[in-house]
């Protein structure tokens, strides 16, 4: 099966997987603490509410609710947040890849399905990195509205698609992890029987 990390070596993509969810979930972490000034009234969920913003309006009423000391705090999550799509790219992308390996035999379209997220989060990764151009161009600008206006539309163009491609990614881990550990326990129980 053709998929984004054939790069790595068979015996090596399981303890690739691990480094790169070892790594995003300690990003996640950080990024979560580092995140938690961000969440005012007028941005509930934080870089959530900026990312999705859509307007140069909606935009400057987050960037005004947040002071200096906040607006750093919303650059260093945006800074870390290319080495989360890094991590996260690989952990998600290696973990579809794996599983579609594994159960080919058994769920052909399922595994196919797999193949298709794995090569997806090489797009939700660009989207990603896109949108963090477009949150920090504001950012950097904030207060000033030259030329700028488009900016919080295209961080919202990138962030939507991304989304799904993750959620969709995680529910594919969730379903085939399933199958793959039905297989592994029928595959014994077979053995058993013989």
């Amino acid at each position: 099966m053709f998929h984004p990390f054939l790069w790595v070596s068979e015996s090596s993509r399981t303890r690739v997987f691990w480094g790169f969810f070892a790594i995003a979930a300690a990003l996640m972490i950080v990024m979560q603490l580092l995140g938690a000034p961000l969440k005012t009234a007028v941005a509930p969920a934080g870089i959530v509410s900026y990312e999705l913003a859509g307007s140069a309006a909606v935009s400057q009423r987050i960037l005004a609710s947040w002071d200096a000391r906040i607006r750093a705090y919303a650059g260093l999550n945006l800074g870390l947040d290319y080495l989360f799509i890094v991590s996260y790219v690989g952990a998600i992308g290696m973990g579809c890849s794996l599983l579609a390996v594994r159960i080919r035999q058994r769920a052909r379209v399922l595994a196919w399905t797999g193949i298709v997220l794995a090569w997806g989060q090489l797009l939700a990764g660009a989207l990603d990195a896109l949108e963090n151009v477009a949150l920090l161009r504001l950012l950097v600008r904030a207060g000033t509205a030259d030329g700028l206006s488009a900016w919080p539309a295209v961080a919202r163009a990138c962030a939507i698609p991304k989304f799904l491609i993750v959620v969709l990614s995680l529910l594919y881990l969730l379903v085939a992890g399933v199958v793959a550990l039905a297989g592994r326990g029928s595959g014994r129980q077979a053995a058993r029987v013989q």
